[in-house]
């Protein structure tokens, strides 16, 4: 056998970017550094949504284990949910299958002053759906072909509309679902479907090849995340993310604690009261 390339090496089917080799994985305590500031970012991104009335959808897709609920919670961590809001729906129902396939995700769109973001989304037809016999190929390629116009619409409404699909090698993917089997804190993590699509790897990348072929467009591209560290891919998609949005943070007023109001005859209730033990 010949000598493997870097693009062998990684594990990935898709070549990294430029060729690049992997980075070292990244320490906790840089991470944290890190994270901070764009944490900062995010929460003007946030008063900027409110003030302005944008409407922001963000879409993660990928494979098993790809980490789309670690860079979401990451996203998520320091701003409300009242305005960054997080939709994973469940299996259909027996009326929404009966339904036009894209109709059940529509109500989910974000109205005036939210980011709404799709932890798996309507490309769910392109991809799971696709490749484990959930659709027909027929209902495959009609989704193929609607998509980009139904996208097409919604940015034309002035919605911003970005898709991020989170790619990790096979590697990585075998440490990680071997991880949830193993972890007593992870198992809810593995269904059936999980072990079951982990020996259809390269029907995945076919799927996602054709997906990308058909809508990757120039009103609403597809941005590809390497995720094999986790910490840096998180990282990093924060950071894009930041940079496709317009937002101009606000100027913050100066806020100053006022006096708090004497007890004026207050007392502690003579009530025993029920204290949890404090072991740690």
């Amino acid at each position: 056998m010949g000598k493997k390339t870097k693009h062998e090496k990684s594990g990935l089917d898709l070549p990294r970017p430029g060729g690049a080799e992997p980075a070292a994985p990244m320490k906790n305590k840089e991470y944290s550094r890190l994270l901070r500031p764009l944490h900062g970012e995010l929460v003007a991104l946030q008063e900027w949504v409110k003030s302005s009335g944008a409407r922001i959808c963000i879409v993660f897709e990928g494979r098993d284990t790809a980490g789309k609920g670690g860079v979401i919670k990451a996203i998520t961590e320091r701003v409300s949910p009242r305005v960054f809001r997080v939709v994973a729906l469940p299996a259909p129902t027996d009326r929404e299958k009966t339904q036009m396939y894209v109709q059940r995700y529509l109500p989910h769109l974000p109205a005036g002053g939210e980011v709404v973001i799709f932890d798996r989304s309507w490309y769910n037809r392109a991809g799971v759906e696709r490749v484990m016999g959930f659709c027909t190929e027929e209902q495959a390629q009609q989704f193929l072909q609607l998509v980009p116009v139904v996208e097409r619409a919604i940015v034309d409404a002035g919605v911003i509309l970005l898709k991020y699909w989170l790619e990790v090698s096979e590697d990585q993917q075998t440490l990680r679902l071997q991880s949830r089997i193993d972890d007593p804190r992870k198992i809810w993590k593995l269904s059936d479907l999980d072990l079951k699509s982990y020996t259809h790897w390269y029907d995945y990348s076919r799927a996602r090849d054709e997906m990308f072929h058909f809508t990757d467009t120039g009103w609403a591209p597809w941005y590809v995340a390497v995720n094999d560290d986790k910490k840096r891919g998180r990282l990093n998609i924060i950071s894009h993310l930041l940079s496709q949005i317009p937002y101009e943070p606000l100027e913050r007023p100066d806020i100053t604690l006022p006096e708090r109001r004497g007890p004026h005859g207050y007392e502690a209730p003579r009530q025993p009261l029920h204290w949890i033990p404090t072991p740690y």
